[in-house]
């Protein structure tokens, strides 16, 4: 059974940190490649941040602020948010994607962050 479980959410101040984490079993982590997806109040679901066996990439409006990396022993990707601002609130869903695919195969249950002061 593949599971996909986030952590690290909640309720921080603009300007401030976290970090999520996701910790997946049930798959060849290196079958896949992985990526955070946010949903902000309103909006449709984006992804963010990818990181594969070539490299990793972020969007433009998190750029210098965001970093994804993953731990490829323990099967676990984190996404490292600083300068956290008011936009950046929504759900974070982590997606495991199998390379050759076009969409994500597995999803977490995201985890909520809320950037307010």
């Amino acid at each position: 059974q593949v599971q996909l479980v986030e952590s690290g959410g909640g309720l921080v101040q603009p300007g401030g940190s976290l970090r999520l984490s996701c910790a997946a079993s049930g798959i060849t982590f290196n079958d896949y490649n992985m990526g955070w997806h946010r949903q902000a109040p309103g909006s449709s679901r984006e992804l963010i941040a990818v990181i594969a066996t070539s490299g990793a990439k972020v969007r433009d409006s998190v750029k210098g602020r965001f970093t994804i990396s993953r731990d490829m022993a323990k099967n676990i990707v984190f996404l490292q948010m600083n300068n956290l601002k008011p936009e950046d609130t929504g759900v974070y869903t982590c997606a495991a994607r199998r390379y050759g695919h076009d969409d994500p195969d597995y999803w977490g249950q995201g985890t909520q962050v809320t950037v307010s002061s």
